[in-house]
């Protein structure tokens, strides 16, 4: 029998095996894939040590140029192990290969994107009177300490990390257990990119006593958390006491907003697609579907036969189109949500659910499910599932399907379908949502922002405002000693 991998951390330029040992699991089987080590509050605080050092004694922070040409090849690295990327992320992820070839193919090009920024961030100069010279110098503001979650750990690791290397920063980086093997993976390729000053990345497996530590730091001003709105909660308030900067992209409950005049054969395979993607979880999920009366009974049935006929499956099988949740904890919690929402009315429309069938009752497979409901006080409207459960409401005309998209928690995403000409906007611009797709779902560039409303979030993630959570101004006004002419 081969000898498992084991996922050790990259910490200070060296593998550091210590903390929890523990199994890596295939969420489609439950077979062990390997070993893997889980950092706790001393591995967190190496990895911040190693990361101070490297701001402090190497010229990572002062050189633009070697920033630019490190992000770039880094987008170099990853796009010639992009193979073996996809095809980690479904063994240990479970994201079939259609799914994982699109996280990892966006990763380049937010690199490319930062390596760029890294060249075009400047500061700013001018005279607000005669004798009188200010400048504004943008510094990059320290350690940055990264923490990305398991749903999407190649492209979410970097969205926060390539900003933060771009502004100047050293990186403490926090993945979760659950992609242990995945995280290796990444910190490899990372270490192996020519010119990558030893301890600006530090990548380390952890879990709630790391992410803590890292949080609670005093040699980390800066925090960049992408993850569900409580532990956003959390962070915020043992963040507190330092006053640090934080960089926040919580939970979505994304509306899918549809009219009647919408193109139904194109919704349809749009909400199909914003459902299975990453089998729901997914922050930007299409989880809510809110159509107009006249079209309710047609896209609903079109929708319902589309979910019935994907194709649930390991990522190993090339007929899947939708792999599992990332454990079994996760299969029951969503199925409690849906027999929940079932209890309190909601009208089934598809009931998918756990697989209990042979082979994939060893896996966290869940179907995809379509309900209906009247109540948009329901926990199935209001919280966040993060599995592939859609939930519909009709609405009459434009100012109920405002109202409705707009009455949870959160405003990270929705999406407007309509044919109109003048409606999207209106209806876009009315949403509280910090993205807003038109005939379109998850249309996503490095060059514009994205971020939440509302429970959704502080900061932006893309776009040239990321940066900013990584950065400190500073003005130096210098006086003539004697007067102008």
């Amino acid at each position: 029998m081969a000898e498992l991998p084991v996922a050790a951390h990259w910490i200070g330029g060296e593998w550091v095996r210590s903390g929890t040992e523990g199994d890596s699991i295939d969420p489609a089987t439950g077979a062990v894939i390997g070993r893997r080590f889980v950092a706790g509050r001393d591995e967190a605080e190496q990895a911040i040590v190693a990361a101070a050092k490297a701001f402090e004694q190497t010229p990572w922070r002062n050189d633009r140029d070697l920033r630019a040409r490190v992000l770039s090849w880094i987008a170099d690295a990853i796009e010639a192990r992009t193979d073996d990327l996809v095809a980690i992320l479904g063994l240990e992820n479970g994201k079939v290969a259609a799914h994982a070839k699109v996280e990892v193919g966006i990763v380049p090009d937010c690199l490319r994107f930062n390596a760029a920024l890294a060249l075009t961030e400047f500061g700013r100069a001018a005279s607000a009177k005669p004798g009188a010279l200010s400048l504004v110098v943008r510094q990059p503001a320290g350690v940055a300490g990264i923490i990305a979650p398991w749903n999407s750990p190649v492209a979410l690791v970097i969205r926060s990390l390539a900003p933060a290397l771009a502004a100047g920063c050293t990186a403490a980086v926090m993945l979760p257990f659950q992609t242990a093997q995945t995280n290796a993976l990444i910190a490899e390729i990372i270490a192996g990119v020519e010119g990558l000053p030893k301890g600006v990345v530090n990548i380390f497996t952890g879990g709630h006593e790391a992410g803590d530590a890292l949080v609670r730091s005093p040699r980390v001003p800066v925090i960049s958390f992408t993850g569900s709105t409580a532990t956003g909660r959390a962070i915020s308030v043992n963040a507190a006491p330092r006053l640090k900067r934080l960089g926040l992209e919580l939970g979505g409950k994304t509306p899918m907003i549809v009219f009647n005049d919408a193109d139904l054969e194109a919704t349809a395979s749009g909400i199909v697609l914003a459902l299975t993607v990453f089998a729901g979880q997914f922050c930007m999920t299409g989880s809510r579907l809110l159509v107009q009366q006249g079209a309710a009974d047609r896209l609903i049935a079109e929708v319902a036969r589309r979910l019935e006929a994907v194709r649930v499956g390991p990522a190993a099988d090339p007929a899947s189109e939708m792999g599992p949740l990332i454990d079994k904890p996760s299969v029951e919690r969503v199925e409690k949500m849906v027999a929940a929402a079932i209890g309190f009315g909601a009208r089934v429309h598809l009931r998918g659910g756990p697989a209990t069938e042979p082979p994939l009752d060893k896996g966290a497979f869940f179907r995809p499910t379509l309900l209906e409901v009247t109540d948009s006080s329901l926990d199935i409207v209001q919280e966040e599932v993060f599995g592939p459960v859609l939930v519909v409401q009709r609405f009459a005309d434009e100012d109920e399907a405002i109202r409705l998209a707009n009455a949870t928690e959160y405003g990270l995403s929705a999406s407007v379908w309509s044919r109109d000409v003048d409606r999207p906007l209106r209806v876009a611009l009315a949403l509280e949502s910090g993205t807003v797709w038109i005939n379109a779902w998850a249309a996503m560039a490095d060059q514009f922002e994205e971020g939440g409303f509302k429970q959704s979030g502080q900061g932006r993630m893309r776009g040239l405002a990321v940066i900013d959570d990584f950065i400190e101004y500073k003005h130096i006004a210098l006086m003539a000693t004697r007067p102008a002419n």
